[in-house]
This record gives C-alpha cells, sequence and structure tokens, in this order.
C-alpha cells in the first residue's frame, strides 16, 4: 500500500463508519474503482480498531456508567440507573451476530457486488429519507421497549448486505419508532461498539491464521487516520443532525447508488 492508499481508505472508514452512507460499501468499491490491490486482511483490522477506538472515547462517560450499572443490576437482579439501556445494546446485537455466523459465507461470495451495492444504497437511503420525514421523533433511547430493540437489532442485521449501511438502517428504525433523531444516532453509535467488537475479532483471528506479514506502518497510520476522523465524525453527526436532518445523506446515497448503476451496468 502506498501512502495515498493508506490515507484515503482509513478516512473513509473513519467518516463513514458512523455516517448513513455504508462504509463496506465505499471500502469494496474505492479500490476498484482506483485499481488498487486488496488491502488487505491487517488493514482493515487496524482501521476497525481506529474506529472503535473513536466511539468508546467519545462515549467514554456514558459507557463507564453503563457498564457500572449493569453489573450492578445482574449483582442486584433488578433495574440499577442506566442498566435498562446496557442490556438494550446487549440484546440488540444478537440478531447481528446470528445473522454473521449463519450467512456470513454467502454475503461474502455473492453479495458484495457493485450492482447490489448500488441497489441497497438507493434502497435504503429512500427509506432513510421516509424515515427522517414521517417520524414523530418524539422518544429517546430510555424509552425503548423489547419490542424496539429487537426491531433496531433485526435492522442492523440486515446491514450485513453491502450498501445498506449499519448507522443508516438503525438510524431509519429507531426514526421509524419515533426516536428523535440524535436518539436514533447516539444508539446507534452505542450498537455499533459490539458489533465492531465483533467484527474486529473474527478479522483478527483471521490474520493470526494466515501468518500474513505484517505492514506496520500502513497498519499504525490506518488505525491512527481512521480513529482521529471517526471521531470528528460522530462530534459533527450529533451537533449537526437537528439541524439539517438526514436529507443530505439520502440526497447522497441516490447519487451515489444511480452513478453506480451507470458505470457498473454499461
Amino acid at each position: 500500500m502506498d501512502l495515498l492508499q493508506i490515507i484515503a481508505l482509513a478516512l473513509i472508514q473513519g467518516l463513514t463508519e458512523f455516517l448513513p452512507i455504508s462504509s463496506s460499501a465505499h471500502l469494496i468499491l474505492l479500490p476498484l474503482l482506483a485499481g488498487w490491490q486488496d488491502q488487505g486482511l491487517a488493514f482493515d483490522v487496524a482501521v476497525h480498531v481506529g474506529t472503535l477506538s473513536a466511539v468508546i472515547f467519545y462515549f467514554r462517560n456514558t459507557l463507564t456508567t453503563l457498564t457500572t450499572d449493569w453489573f450492578a443490576s445482574v449483582g442486584q437482579r433488578q433495574r440499577v440507573g442506566e442498566s435498562t439501556l446496557a442490556w438494550a445494546v446487549l440484546l440488540g446485537t444478537i440478531p447481528v451476530g446470528l445473522a454473521g455466523l449463519l450467512f456470513s459465507d454467502i454475503i461474502e461470495h455473492h453479495l458484495r457486488s457493485p450492482l447490489v451495492i448500488a441497489t441497497t444504497t438507493i434502497l435504503f437511503g429512500v427509506m432513510l429519507g421516509w424515515a427522517d420525514w414521517r417520524g414523530k421523533q418524539q422518544r429517546d433511547e430510555q424509552q425503548l421497549t423489547l419490542l424496539d430493540i429487537l426491531f433496531i437489532g433485526v435492522a442492523q442485521a440486515i446491514a450485513l448486505i453491502p450498501g445498506t449501511s449499519r448507522s443508516g438502517i438503525t438510524i431509519t428504525a429507531g426514526l421509524m419508532l419515533g426516536l428523535s433523531r440524535q436518539a436514533a444516532a447516539r444508539f446507534s453509535f452505542l450498537l455499533s461498539i459490539p458489533v465492531i467488537v465483533l467484527a474486529g475479532g473474527m478479522k483478527m483471528i483471521e490474520l493470526i491464521q494466515s501468518n500474513i506479514p505484517t505492514d506496520w506502518f500502513a497498519i499504525t497510520s490506518g488505525t491512527m487516520l481512521s480513529a482521529i476522523s471517526a471521531y470528528i465524525c460522530i462530534h459533527f453527526f450529533l451537533k449537526m443532525i437537528e439541524k439539517m436532518g438526514m436529507w443530505p445523506f439520502v440526497v447522497y446515497r441516490l447519487i451515489l447508488g444511480l452513478v453506480l448503476l451507470q458505470l457498473f451496468t454499461n
């Protein structure tokens, strides 16, 4: 990997992991369009570690409270402080974990095509716009019921299909349930933590088993750049969405999807 490729892929991972525009789609498509060789498993692990570090650091106070209250609730066998939200994050992760175990091979070998990415980019972009337009936006993440959590969790599992966007579809589901934009985004970001841990852990196991030589400059640079860009992205996204809504991302997805259809169907 040359320096341009390292910078571009790390920034794309950091900026798109938490925006509703699909990081996996961009990481698949950019090397394809630029004619780059695959960045390799080690670099994928590195940029995932970077984005994980960013979201953990950004929500460090919230996560400390959630963890403390969750352990207290387990010990006391009753609700303690923010333990309900901690349980919501854990329960909301179960569907994507099961889907990943059951369908990972099918997704890897049959659904990573530009045509699939173009279709999901457009389809779920339209759904995001509809949810932002029609959602009541009167609830916060503390008011989620068990059915709400399962609904968002199943939506997150669908995001295993490239082009869907994990943050995009979970925010869409939250808006459909009446969450405010900020509440939907915050819960989506909290849900991302165990998902990134699971995905990064699986890639790490593959990396250890493969004995691939490691380019430590690329690894270190990719981790740092993806972490910094992801932190900045989370900060400004949460501040701006109440004013600008989701429509800039909807328009971007529609344009990107149409461009991809034009490029790969001719």
